[in-house]
C-alpha cells in the first residue's frame, strides 16, 4: 500500500489533496516569512478527481461556530466519552447521538488518517429532480459568410452533444440584439433591442413580459424567494414564460438547427473605411436578464462567440471609424485609450450580477484583430467561465474547444456549478485573499489579513462555474499572538481546512473537505528546514500570478526588476557560499531550478508584453491563473523533447543546443505545440523516403511526435495549436522564441555542425546565472 502510494505521489505530483504550497514548513513570525521571499501561499484544485476520493452518503460534523470546521482525521477522539477536539481552535465537541456506535475499531469515514480529502453527498431533502443545467447562446452575426457558416457547423455539433433535458436558449446580435423564442415551432418570433445605448434589467424584462417574475419589479436578482410565488426547482417564473426562451434540447432541437439554417450575416450596411457596428455588451446585459429572470441560483451559462470588437453602446472598445486603430498596450500605459476604463465598468457591473444570480459567462473570441477580452476579463473570471481566443471560428483551437465543452465520459471537463470556498485555519494564519477565477464573498472575520492580494477580505468565495482543473491560489499572512512564540505551546503543527460546496454535474449539491497539516519551525535557528519544505514549481506559478497581478493593479510596476531583486534576495538567504566568492556557490536541489524558472519567466508573454495585443495577454493571465501549477509551469517554461535514430524519445535542454540537423523536437509550451524537424530530417522528408519500405523506420520517426502530440492535445483545454515547421523555415520562430540563447550571432563560431543561432540580444541563462552568483556573495 505504501509502496503503491509512493508510486502515486511521483505520477500526481498534486498529491491526493490537490494541494501544493510554495513552503511545507512555515516560519513562525512575520518578519522570518518576509525573510523568505517567495510568499507563503497554497494552490488549490477544488473539484479535481482522484481515485482515491472516499464519497459518504451523509452530512459531516461541525465545529461550534464561530469555528465551524468539519470534522478530519486531524481531530482528537475521546471515545470513552465521545468527544472530539478540534485542531483548528480546541474546541470540545460532543458526537451526536447517531454516531453513539463509534469506537476505535468503528471509526466513520471522514477520521480514516488516508480521508484528508472527503466529499459528503447527504441525499437531498425533497424528491424534486435537480434542476437541469442552462446554456444560453450568445452569436455575433456581423461574420463574414465563410466564418458564420463556421460558427453554424460548430453550433450544429454542440446542439446535437447536449443532454436532452439541458435547456437552451439563443440570442444572436449584430448592430441590434435578436432574443428568439423557441416556444413556438412554427412562427419564428425575435425580440429586438436596440444596441446603441444601456438598458436596465428591469427594461428587458418589461419587454419580455417577465417583469412579474419577481413580483413588482423585484425581478429576482439573488435567491429568495418572494412570498406566495411558485417556485420550481428554485427557480422564480410565471408558469409558462420560461419555455418561451429556454426549452430542453431534445424539444428545440428542430427549431434550433432550421434558425441556425435561416441566420444570415447582419444586414446592417457598413460604409467604406468603418467598422462594422456590433453591440457586444447589450447582449450580454440581455442575456443576463433574461436568465437573472427565468433560472435564478440554478447552474447557467452564457456561452458568447464574438467574432470582432464591440464599436456601439456600452462596452464599446474602439469606434466604428477603422482610422481610430484598436487600443494597444502603450496606449493603454499612456492613458490613451478612451473606451477602455469606461468598458471595463460595464463588465465590472455585469460581473457583479452574474454571481448575484449564480450564472457564467464563457468567452469564444475568433477574430484576427481584438475583440475586447481585456475588458471582458473581469466578467469572465469572476463567475469562473471558460475562455478561449482563437484566430478564427474555422481553426482547430477554437473548433475542438468548443466541442469538449459539451462531451461526455473521459472527454468531458466535468462542469459544475454554484460554487463556493471557505477557508478555515489555525489562529496564527490570517488570510490575505485568492488569485483565480472565484469572487469574494465579502465575509469577514478574524481570519482576515490586514493586507489584501486579490479577492481578499473575507473568507468566503463564490466560483459560478468550476471544473476539474479549476485552480486557485491563496495567499496567507502569519501573524502569531504572544503567547504562540512561547516554547510548549500547545501546538507544534498548524491546520488549514478548505471547504467547497458545489452543484455537481449530476445536479446534486455536494460538498468536499480538504484538511492539510504543516509544521512550524523556528527558521531563526537556521535555514534547512524550510528549504527541506521549499516546492520550487508552485514558488515559481505562484510568483508568475502574483506579479501579473501588480503589472494590472499598478502603473509604473517593473516587473523584471522586482524579480531579479527576489532571486537575488532568495539566493543570499539559502545558497552555499563563502562571502564575496562567487565560485563557491551552490543551491539545495530544492532550490536549483528556481533560477532558471526565473530567467524564462522574465522573458514569457507574462512580463514581455511588447509583441502582444492586451486581448492575448488578457488571455494568457487568466489561463495562468486557473490551470494547475504543472500546466501553469508549461506556460512559463516549455518542456522539449529530441527524437533521434539512435535513442528513445528525451527530454531535451531548452536550449538553441538542442537543435540538431538529424533530429525533430517536440516542444510544449502550453498554448501551442511545435513539432520542429532538423534540416536533413526535412530534406529527406521531403524526398520521401519515409514512403519506401526499406526506410520503415524513418516514417516511425516522424509520425512519433505527432502521436505524442495528440496525447497533449486530448487532455487539455482550451485546445493547443499545433504549428509543424522545419528548421531555417518562417514557423521555426514558434520554437526559436522559447530557447535559450546560448549561441547568437557574437558567438556563431562555436556553434555545432547543422545548430542554430538565434539573433538576439538577450542575455543567455549562463550569463544570467553568474550575474546572480555574483551579486547573491556580495558583503
Amino acid at each position: 500500500m505504501a509502496a503503491d502510494l509512493s508510486a502515486a505521489a511521483a505520477a500526481d505530483p498534486d498529491g491526493p489533496d490537490a494541494v501544493r504550497l510554495t513552503w511545507r514548513s512555515w516560519p513562525r513570525s512575520k518578519v522570518e516569512a518576509s525573510k523568505c521571499v517567495v510568499p507563503v501561499a497554497a494552490s488549490i484544485s477544488p473539484l479535481r478527481t482522484s481515485p482515491s476520493l472516499v464519497v459518504l452518503p451523509y452530512a459531516p460534523l461541525r465545529c461550534k461556530p464561530p469555528c465551524a470546521a468539519a470534522l478530519n482525521p486531524y481531530a482528537r477522539v475521546d471515545f470513552a466519552a465521545k468527544i472530539w477536539i478540534c485542531p483548528l481552535c480546541f474546541s470540545r465537541n460532543h458526537f451526536p447521538p447517531h454516531y453513539a456506535g463509534i469506537s476505535e475499531a468503528n471509526v466513520p469515514g471522514e477520521l480514516y488518517p488516508q480521508c484528508s480529502t472527503v466529499e459528503y453527498a447527504p441525499p437531498p431533502l425533497d424528491a424534486s429532480p435537480p434542476p437541469p443545467p442552462v446554456f444560453l447562446f450568445v452569436i455575433d452575426t456581423c461574420l463574414i459568410e465563410e466564418e458564420l457558416g463556421f460558427v453554424k457547423s460548430a453550433m450544429r455539433r454542440a446542439i446535437g452533444l447536449l443532454p436532452d433535458h439541458a435547456l437552451v436558449g439563443l440570442v444572436t446580435f449584430g448592430t441590434q440584439v435578436h432574443l428568439h423564442e423557441l416556444g413556438f415551432a412554427d412562427l419564428s418570433k425575435i425580440y429586438v433591442f436596440r444596441g446603441t445605448k444601456e438598458i436596465s434589467k428591469e427594461q428587458i424584462l418589461d419587454q419580455l413580459g417577465l417583469a412579474a417574475a419577481g413580483g413588482r419589479g423585484a425581478v429576482a436578482a439573488g435567491f429568495p424567494n418572494p412570498k406566495g410565488l411558485p417556485q420550481a426547482n428554485g427557480r422564480l417564473h410565471p408558469p409558462g414564460s420560461v419555455n418561451r426562451f429556454l426549452l430542453p434540447a431534445s424539444d428545440c432541437e428542430y427549431t434550433l438547427n432550421s434558425l441556425l439554417d435561416e441566420l444570415q450575416t447582419d444586414q446592417w450596411p457598413v460604409e467604406a473605411g468603418n467598422r462594422a457596428l456590433r453591440c457586444t455588451g447589450v447582449a450580454l446585459s440581455v442575456a443576463a436578464g433574461l436568465l437573472g429572470a427565468c433560472v435564478p441560483g440554478t447552474g447557467a451559462r452564457i456561452i458568447a462567440l464574438v467574432g470582432g470588437p464591440c464599436t456601439e453602446g456600452p462596452g464599446m472598445i474602439v469606434s466604428k471609424d477603422l482610422s481610430e486603430p484598436v487600443r494597444s498596450h502603450k496606449d493603454l500605459d499612456k492613458d490613451a485609450a478612451p473606451h477602455f476604463h469606461k468598458a471595463v465598468k460595464v463588465y465590472d457591473n455585469l460581473a457583479k450580477q452574474l454571481v448575484n444570480q449564480g450564472h457564467v459567462l464563457d468567452l469564444f473570441a475568433s477574430a484576427l484583430d481584438q475583440v475586447g477580452v481585456a475588458e471582458m476579463k473581469v466578467a469572465v473570471e469572476r463567475t469562473g467561465g471558460l475562455v478561449v481566443l482563437s484566430e478564427s471560428f474555422g481553426h482547430s483551437v477554437f473548433k475542438d474547444s468548443f466541442k469538449r465543452i459539451f462531451e461526455d465520459g473521459e472527454q468531458s471537463l466535468g462542469l459544475s456549478f454554484n460554487g463556493t470556498l471557505e477557508i478555515n485555519c489555525s489562529k496564527d494564519i490570517k488570510i490575505q485573499g485568492v488569485i483565480g477565477p472565484c469572487t469574494s464573498l465579502e465575509k469577514k472575520g478574524a481570519l482576515c489579513s490586514d493586507s489584501v492580494v486579490g479577492q481578499g477580505n473575507t473568507t468566503a468565495w463564490k466560483m459560478c462555474g468550476l471544473d476539474r482543473t479549476t485552480s486557485l491560489t491563496v495567499f496567507f499572512d502569519i501573524s502569531p499572538s504572544d503567547r504562540s512564540s512561547q516554547p510548549g505551546y500547545p501546538n507544534p503543527n498548524l491546520y488549514i481546512q478548505f471547504v467547497t460546496n458545489y452543484q455537481h454535474p449530476d445536479g446534486q449539491m455536494r460538498m468536499r473537505v480538504t484538511t492539510i497539516t504543516q509544521k512550524w519551525v523556528d527558521s531563526s535557528a537556521g535555514t534547512e528546514e524550510l528549504v527541506e519544505g521549499f516546492d520550487q514549481e508552485t514558488a515559481a506559478v505562484v510568483l508568475a500570478r502574483y506579479i501579473s497581478l501588480k503589472m494590472e493593479m499598478e502603473e509604473e510596476f517593473d516587473a523584471t526588476r522586482w524579480l531579479d531583486r527576489s532571486l537575488i534576495r532568495l539566493c543570499s538567504r539559502f545558497g552555499d557560499y563563502r562571502k564575496d566568492d562567487p565560485t563557491s556557490f551552490t543551491l539545495h536541489p530544492n532550490l536549483s531550478l528556481f533560477p532558471q524558472f526565473m530567467f524564462n519567466l522574465r522573458r514569457s508573454q507574462f512580463v514581455q508584453v511588447f509583441n502582444n495585443s492586451p486581448d492575448e495577454t488578457a488571455y494568457f493571465r487568466m489561463l495562468l491563473n486557473r490551470e494547475s501549477i504543472t500546466n501553469s509551469l508549461a506556460m512559463i517554461q516549455p518542456s522539449l523533447l529530441s527524437y533521434s535514430f539512435n535513442s528513445p524519445p528525451a527530454p531535451a535542454l531548452l536550449d538553441v543546443a538542442s537543435i540538431a540537423a538529424d533530429r525533430i523536437l517536440l516542444l510544449d509550451a502550453y498554448f501551442s505545440i511545435v513539432i520542429f524537424h532538423g534540416m536533413t530530417v526535412a530534406q529527406w522528408r521531403n524526398m520521401g523516403y519515409q514512403n519506401q519500405p526499406e526506410h520503415q523506420a524513418f516514417a516511425l520517426l516522424l509520425q512519433a511526435p505527432h502521436d505524442d502530440a495528440q496525447l497533449i492535445i486530448k487532455d487539455r483545454f482550451p485546445v493547443p495549436r499545433l504549428v509543424v515547421c522545419d528548421q531555417h523555415g518562417s514557423q521555426a520562430r514558434f520554437l526559436l522564441a522559447k530557447l535559450n540563447p546560448s549561441a547568437t550571432y557574437n558567438s556563431a563560431h562555436e556553434v555545432a555542425p547543422g545548430s542554430d543561432i538565434i539573433f538576439t540580444d538577450d542575455v543567455s541563462l549562463q550569463v544570467f546565472y553568474e550575474h546572480l552568483q555574483r551579486l547573491a556573495v556580495q558583503s
